[in-house]
């Protein structure tokens, strides 16, 4: 079958959005469908890229590093025309996913979308949050998304709060999958583990916690600064090591000076993807207290690296870390310390058993077999309705001819 995505984020961007959107073109290929990307532009994309259409864009408002795709919908048609597309399947509510739908519309094909971005969690980047509200978001959302054939949530938490929106079109929740491989990682050995940790200037004696995302407010990083002293106290030679970038990083740094433990904190900027795994492995303990994932990547990351993991916990985390040998959710920021020490002073062991069994489940080829037994339900459920419109078609045309029968 032919698939073609609608996007407005995909590399050279680096986000959870276009990682997943690779995710999944890469399995479907693999079971031997073509998969097609639209999307926007990029100063910093290859000048040819196989099955990579880009369509003008400019950047977006308040995220200068992301792009919205401003035009290019005859062009966008004409090549999914072409391509005999079965399936559209967009990745955002703005730009390319609005053209998504219109080129769907027009071949008549089904449309399925999947609701990335707990929007609500964002507000405050576009004039702190005084002229979008959630009440446009709700508004939004549930237009966009009834105007779709299907809807693909990435967690509990998204589909209800579609829900809550008054979102009709069927749901399903998938989650994101991810390469195991490149997180297993069975070459990085216990020398270079040790020799990361050198560079770091940590040794076996410290505990080495790990913050890996993108430094900005709803990430929630400050509250694992707040609850860092009292994990301190107790543990002397913690350090927090945080990697990734972005607009929150110098207040984050002047917090860790406030609270008197930058020199327990580490701030380590973007790391090259081959790099990642090694930090995980090196890392005693995956951290986090973000409340705006729809479901987070980095979570499953750590978990493939056999990292144990302590989180803000919420319907998907919660059913994630299911075993505490692979970690545990705390309710609140104000709970992180002490879930945090509790957890470590327990002295659980990893269970390989448990852990083979939860990666499947995390797997990329898990997530792929998921979707796609989803296409080809929104397949059947598409024509289904295309045959309940010409028989209501049919039955009005009936009625017409009848009634001017009787005049």
């Amino acid at each position: 079958m032919k698939f073609g995505f609608f996007t407005d984020t995909y590399f050279p961007q680096v986000s959870g959005v276009a990682t997943s959107i690779k995710t999944l073109k890469e399995e479907l290929e693999q079971k031997g469908h073509q998969v097609y990307i639209f999307t926007t532009t990029d100063p910093n994309a290859k000048e040819f890229e196989e099955d990579v259409i880009r369509m003008p864009s400019v950047p977006f408002v308040s995220f200068k590093d992301r792009r919205i795709v401003v035009r290019g919908m005859w062009y966008a048609y004409l090549i999914a025309k072409e391509l005999e597309l079965d399936l559209i399947h967009t990745h955002t509510e703005f730009g390319a996913g609005l053209l998504g739908k219109m080129v769907g519309k027009k071949l008549k094909i089904p449309v399925i979308h999947t609701y990335h971005t707990m929007y609500e969690d964002y507000l405050h980047y576009i004039a702190k949050g005084k002229v979008v509200r959630p009440t446009h978001v709700k508004y939004f959302s549930r237009f966009f998304a009834n105007h779709t054939t299907g809807v693909v949530c990435p967690s509990e938490r998204v589909i209800d709060k579609l829900r809550e929106y008054g979102v009709k079109a069927p749901m399903r929740i998938i989650p994101t999958g991810i390469d195991i491989k490149k997180f297993e990682r069975p070459d990085i050995d216990e020398q270079m583990k040790k020799d990361l940790r050198k560079q770091l200037g940590l040794n076996d004696e410290n505990i080495m916690l790990l913050s890996l995302s993108r430094i900005s407010y709803e990430k929630n990083i400050q509250a694992i600064l707040h609850g860092l002293p009292k994990i301190i106290e107790r543990f002397p030679t913690t350090n927090l090591v945080i990697v990734g970038d972005g607009p929150y990083v110098d207040k984050l740094r002047s917090l860790a000076e406030e609270l008197e433990i930058d020199a327990n904190v580490q701030f380590v900027g973007e790391v090259p993807n081959d790099q990642v795994a090694i930090y995980y492995k090196a890392a005693d303990y995956f951290v986090s207290a973000s409340t705006s994932e729809t479901q987070g990547l980095t979570y499953t990351e750590a978990m493939a690296s056999g990292t144990p993991c302590v989180v803000e916990g919420n319907a998907y985390l919660n059913n994630l870390f299911d075993h505490e040998t692979l970690g545990v959710t705390f309710k609140s920021d104000a709970d992180f310390s002490q879930a945090f020490i509790d957890y470590v002073e327990s002295g659980i062991k990893p269970d390989d058993l448990i852990l083979k069994e939860k990666l499947y489940e995390i797997s990329a080829t898990n997530f792929g077999n998921l979707m796609f037994e989803f296409y080809e339900d929104m397949i059947n459920y598409y024509d289904q309705l295309l045959l309940e419109k010409e028989a209501a078609a049919s039955i009005e045309r009936i009625k017409v001819k009848f009634t001017s029968l009787r005049k």
